[in-house]
């Protein structure tokens, strides 16, 4: 089997004529919990997988950054010193983006070198586990290290995520980068996305005999677009109308002030938030007093508060989740941002094969395009490679 980082150090030489001086990677994620309570200031429970974007990188001496890719036939090509979120577009915004942004949080971009940059990745593009943090996670820590700026991690999520608002205009909160950056094996990073703590949680699924398992649906999603805005832009008017800074403020117990305040739909958003960052909360807790067994149940109720109070989901999804709690599965949601994307299911490792199955003849039954299923295990962040 070929490595991805033997690959990807060879299509450096071959876009650029020179070897790389060294390879970096970033895991994508899956967020076992805690959906669009991110940019709510709220709490998030996701883990970096063992699927990850590669990067090469060798330092140049002059001012221009080229970056190149195995998804992309163009070399894009930009100086240093013309950097602006509102000077990039389509997939290399990402990289780049990241370039700009560290000369928003302080780096002397004056007094850094030019730099050539080759990217490949194992993370599904549209699926909903971040390959989009996974290459901006990668190009924070390759260039912290070559252009020695010494930012910590937490700094390095907040790059990560100003280069995916304002260079990309996705208006994502700070979860994916912060799982990125701060994976480790076997565990997940709890994070509390308002003061950005972060504490990591071990998850204890090899020894509870249990696999958590990717249905991607390939129904494509783009965050830049669409329902994400609106999603967001209902939970501020929901903020706003309530009184308070954002829905992280709102408790369980404020929901039956807030639907006399709120307007029915902007309530069911509101009520999602509000819910689901407790959800988070009791899975922490649960996981620490009881083990992965016992955290089915709170899986299932976060798929049926996102399909109808904030209503992101679509039929593969549905579909999926379905199939699973029937086929052994002890808990199921769609992950991600919705709209598309990727659905997960926490099972015994036993009936992973039976429930691929049943995906597989599922989608079929109903018309739906052939899904991907693969099991996924924490990993640790992003690090340098070679």
């Amino acid at each position: 089997m070929s490595d991805i980082r033997d690959e990807v150090v060879a299509d450096f030489s071959d876009a650029f004529g020179y070897e790389p001086q060294g390879v970096w990677s970033a895991p994508g994620r899956v967020n076992l919990i805690g959906e669009h309570t991110d940019y709510n200031d709220g709490f998030v429970f996701p883990f970096a997988i063992n699927r990850r974007t590669v990067l090469a990188l060798g330092v140049r001496d002059d001012r221009r950054i080229r970056v190149a890719s195995s998804f992309a036939d163009e070399v894009v090509e930009i100086d240093i010193d013309d950097l602006s979120a509102e000077a990039l577009e389509g997939w290399s915004a990402y990289p780049l983006g990241v370039a700009w942004a560290l000369g928003e949080f302080g780096a002397d971009l004056a007094a850094v070198p030019g730099v050539d940059v080759f990217i490949d990745s194992t993370v599904p593009v549209g699926a909903g586990l971040s390959s989009s943090a996974a290459i901006e996670s990668a190009m924070a820590v390759a260039l912290d290290e070559v252009w020695q700026l010494g930012f910590d991690r937490s700094t390095l999520a907040r790059v990560g995520q100003r280069a995916e608002n304002d260079a990309v205009g996705a208006p994502t909160g700070i979860m994916d980068q912060s799982a990125s950056l701060l994976g480790q094996k076997d565990a997940g990073v709890f994070l509390d996305c308002r003061t950005l703590d972060a504490e990591v949680i071990d998850l204890g699924f090899q020894a509870a005999g249990l696999e958590l398992l990717i249905i991607d649906t390939g129904v494509s999603h783009s965050h830049a677009t669409g329902g994400y805005a609106d999603r967001r832009a209902s939970c501020e008017r929901g903020a706003a109308a309530l009184g308070v800074e954002s829905l992280r403020d709102v408790t369980v117990d404020d929901l039956a002030r807030a639907r006399e305040v709120l307007d029915d739909e902007t309530f069911r958003r509101v009520r999602h938030v509000v819910t689901e960052n407790q959800r988070v909360l009791d899975t922490v807790r649960t996981l620490r007093e009881e083990g992965p067994l016992a955290i089915g149940s709170l899986l299932d109720e976060s798929h049926v508060s996102m399909r109808d109070d904030f209503e992101i989901s679509v039929p593969e999804l549905d579909l999926a989740v379905e199939v699973a709690q029937a086929n052994g599965a002890i808990g199921a949601r769609m992950t991600g941002g919705g709209f598309g994307g990727a659905a997960i299911a926490l099972l015994p490792t036993d009936a992973v094969s039976r429930l691929q199955v049943a995906i597989d003849g599922a989608f079929a039954e109903h018309g739906f395009g052939q899904p991907v299923t693969f099991t996924v295990s924490a990993s640790e962040g992003a690090k340098r490679e070679r």
